[in-house]
């Protein structure tokens, strides 16, 4: 189990580090179509892109861990039923 603050350490690092992929990629790819922008909107670009990523990694993180909970859920129910037979 993972502590809160090792989320926050993960969500903290995985939020640099996709802010940089960001950048670098903007700045290597938007030419090789035309695009041409300034520095300070491929930093605007990627900041919105990377809020869109956070918010996406979240709702995934907890669908799942409700579904893993349900699952457990459903194991330790039937695992009860059986000791009770």
């Amino acid at each position: 189990m993972q502590t809160r603050i090792g989320s926050l350490f993960e969500s903290a690092v995985n939020l640099v580090i996709g802010f940089s992929v960001a950048i670098v990629s903007q700045l290597l790819v938007f030419p090789l179509f035309g695009i041409d922008v300034p520095f300070s909107s491929n930093l605007g670009i990627s900041a919105w892109f990377t809020a869109i990523s956070l918010v996406r990694s979240y709702v995934i993180r907890r669908w799942f861990n409700a579904r893993i909970q349900a699952a457990a859920q459903a194991v330790s129910d039937f695992t009860e039923q059986e000791r009770r037979a």
